[in-house]
């Protein structure tokens, strides 16, 4: 006779889990947020105060950062607490871009096995929880699938994505189109490798190029820059912003430039930091394939009015943050 579990999904278990993560979800509502957990869907109502609200979406994951983590993770389950920052940052970092503030946030987990993995999933849904705390939103629902394996320690978080959305007054968009010749590009520093360039880093893993071991600065968390964004939106001219990721600089920056001005970038203007070089070094990968592939160092920029630029860098480092002058815009062509 064949039932579910031994098919390898535990109903039960799942049912167990949904009740340990409840408190956890609660503790991020906001006072929108309308029903009870559990139900089929989250509701929340529009905050007041907007005229004609906008509301912004944005989806995404961590990519195979996940299964760098999972190395880590067999005798450190709390790495997966960094992960499920990553996923909100990455969802949230570009929702903001638009001058958005992020209400609610959706998470989709796939395990193999959530009786045998439950420890490293709860750890995950505490690192969402904390990083929409960090964002302001609400952990308004989620998922939580088992796709079973032959063998379910190979994988034994299949895949993580996370889906966002904000909310901006129509009349304050942020969209790049009033950028001019000669605003000023100021890059605000990343934790790292952030949740980009992944494949390439476990491809070198995987031929002992490089050393999780000695290099666990790789699983450093993405930073949520909501808090400095609201905080650079609600007293100074911000005329476009960028989230670099997978791309890096050249292919995110451009995204927030109008038709007709593109970027001039310096990358002598800030130090790259250590752990760049370690794996520029250590894969012999190409400077150009480095800027293409990687953040090196810069997680997010703002566009501003050349005037305004000593006081937008003191508020960044109030936030604790570092931030350097990296560029300015230009004619294209020029």
């Amino acid at each position: 006779m064949m039932d579910y579990k031994t098919s390898g999904v535990d109903i039960e278990a799942g049912r167990s889990f949904v009740d340990q993560i409840k408190d956890t979800v609660k503790s991020t509502h906001r006072p929108e947020v309308m029903g009870g957990f559990g139900g089929f869907n989250g509701m929340m109502r529009i905050p007041e105060g907007y005229e004609k609200p906008v509301l912004v979406s944005g989806t995404d994951g961590v990519g195979t950062k996940i299964h760098v983590a999972e190395l880590e993770a067999t005798g450190n389950p709390s790495v997966m607490h960094g992960i499920g920052i990553d996923l909100v940052a990455m969802c949230v970092n570009d929702v903001i871009t638009c001058g958005a503030k992020p209400l609610y946030f959706l998470d989709y987990i796939c395990t193999s096995d959530i009786k045998l993995h439950g420890d490293l999933v709860k750890h995950l849904v505490d690192g969402i929880a904390e990083g929409c705390k960090q964002s302001g939103c609400s952990l308004l629902g989620g998922e939580t699938a088992e796709h079973p394996r032959r063998s379910s320690m190979v994988d034994p978080i299949r895949d993580v994505s996370g889906f966002c959305t904000g909310i901006v007054e129509q009349g304050e968009i942020i969209d790049g189109s009033t950028i001019r010749e000669s605003d000023v590009i100021i890059g605000i520093e990343s934790s790292g490798v952030h949740s980009n360039g992944f494949s390439l880093i476990r491809d070198m893993l995987w031929r002992h190029k490089l050393y999780l071991s000695e290099m666990p600065e790789l699983l450093n968390p993405t930073i949520i820059y909501a808090p400095v964004v609201a905080s650079l939106i609600k007293d100074f001219p911000i005329m476009g912003m960028a989230h670099i990721t997978g791309g890096g600089i050249p292919e995110n920056l451009p995204r927030c430039i109008p038709d007709g001005l593109e970027a001039r970038v310096d990358y002598n203007s800030w130090r790259l930091p250590e752990l760049f070089s370690k794996i520029q070094l250590a894969g012999e990968i190409p400077e150009e394939e480095m800027k293409n592939v990687f953040n090196l160092g810069i997680g997010y920029c703002v566009v501003v009015p050349e005037n305004v630029v000593p006081s937008v860098q003191l508020r960044i480092n109030g936030h604790g943050l570092q931030s350097w002058v990296i560029g300015d815009i230009i004619h294209k062509g020029k």
